[in-house]
């Protein structure tokens, strides 16, 4: 395929599900790219974020060692006077997203030469350039022993000679991967999920049995809209919402470098998160407890043998949701910065439900859609998206609280 074949199906990728944009800076330019990179290698999302996460805290402390407007993530580089942070940031991106993709190096190079051909030319470009390859070959370099890359080694439950389906469940080992701002995977793990016996575990259940199958006779046709709509994962389900929201008028660029660090970082934690806890609690999906509930020893649920989810169930365990917790970080550092009233009326499209935009006019309305999605969809019960949002508020609130600060 040609260089020029290459940038096109990139940038295609880049809008697949994103609203035309009023106005770009380095940073929102560069998390389109950076996501259309993730697209493009079929990233799951846990490790969608880790690339995400790399990419905007490289950018933000290669901004940060020019403009100095912020207490550094990791960096800090000696910036000469008159450096160009918009240059600064673009090398931070290309580097970090050349040495995780390098067969799609063509469709950067050609990205990052149209980035720089508008940053005008002269010292404090080619200082620019220096500082973002060096925070960035830091950030790549403190990332490396993270953990991302140890295998799993789920053991699948049975007995000496029985069947059990032989696909492995995802993510087994991430809740060890080494977090961003968050102490350690477990530092936010939640009670364990209702006891079976509990009314609770049974209201959820039903609630779940009944708007959540297949063949559900009470869910609406918006609700049917909405589970399939976010059946999109991963970054593509908020960076979208940060990027219209970052484009906001008056809006800087170290201010921007600040915002997408904090979410990506949020959000990456959120995923490390969640699997610590649903790999320690391995609780059983709705499909599984539904074609079992002649066993869970409650009487008020009852087994039906071929229910199935409007949406196909995702391949690890079900307690807490995931879609719920890292929505609910991306929306804590939304909130932090936007405030908790309503906004600008942001939209999405996506391509899990051709034909349906969505538009909110509050944060918290758009993550709270996330969160009903999942029950509609009958792939999480609402205890759990109850607690995964929780989980997710208070991590997206240590990142606001204690990273990024600004310099007084």
């Amino acid at each position: 395929m040609s260089a020029a074949c290459l940038t096109r199906r990139f940038l295609f990728l880049a809008v697949l599900v994103a609203p035309a944009m009023v106005s770009a800076d380095v940073v929102t330019e560069w998390n389109e790219r950076a996501l259309a990179c993730t697209t493009m290698a079929k990233q799951p999302p846990f490790t969608a974020t880790r690339t995400m996460a790399m990419v905007h805290t490289a950018m933000f402390d290669a901004v940060n060692s020019i403009e100095r407007r912020y207490a550094l993530y990791r960096v800090k580089e000696v910036a000469p006077a008159g450096s160009s942070p918009e240059a600064a940031g673009v090398a931070a991106a290309h580097t970090v997203l050349i040495k995780l993709f390098p067969d799609q190096k063509a469709a950067l190079d050609a990205s990052y030469a149209d980035s720089l051909a508008r940053i005008p030319d002269g010292s404090g470009k080619a200082s620019g350039i220096a500082v973002g390859e060096s925070v960035a070959r830091q950030i790549l370099a403190l990332r490396a022993g993270d953990g991302a890359d140890v295998p799993g080694n789920y053991r699948p439950k049975t007995t000496p000679g029985d069947y059990v389906p032989t696909t492995l469940p995802v993510a087994s080992q991430w809740g060890s991967v080494t977090p961003w701002v968050i102490e350690r995977g477990s530092q936010f793990r939640p009670a364990p999920p209702p006891p079976l016996t509990s009314a609770e575990w049974a209201k959820d259940y039903n609630e779940i049995k009944e708007v959540g199958g297949k063949k559900s006779t009470v869910r609406t046709r918006e609700q049917t809209d909405i589970a399939r709509f976010w059946t999109i994962t991963g970054p593509q389900s908020w960076d979208l919402i940060v990027r219209q929201l970052a484009t906001a008028p008056g809006r800087t660029l170290s201010e921007n470098a600040r915002l997408f660090a904090l979410v990506e970082t949020a959000t990456a934690d959120a995923y490390i998160a969640v699997f610590d806890a649903k790999y320690t609690f391995n609780f059983w999906r709705p499909i599984t407890a539904i074609r079992n509930g002649d066993i869970d020893g409650n009487d008020v649920t009852v087994r039906e043998p071929d229910w199935e989810p409007l949406v196909d169930t995702p391949l690890h365990p079900e307690y807490p949701c995931a879609h719920c917790i890292t929505s609910a970080a991306a929306a804590a550092v939304l909130r932090s910065e936007f405030g908790e009233g309503p906004i600008p009326v942001v939209t999405m499209t996506s391509p899990t439900a051709p034909g349906v935009e969505r538009k909110w006019t509050t944060i918290q309305e758009w993550a709270d859609e996330v969160s009903d999605a999942r029950i509609c969809g009958g792939l999480h019960y609402r205890n759990s998206t109850v607690i995964g949002k929780s989980m997710g508020r208070q991590i997206g609130e240590l990142a606001v609280k204690r990273y990024l600060q600004p310099v007084h």
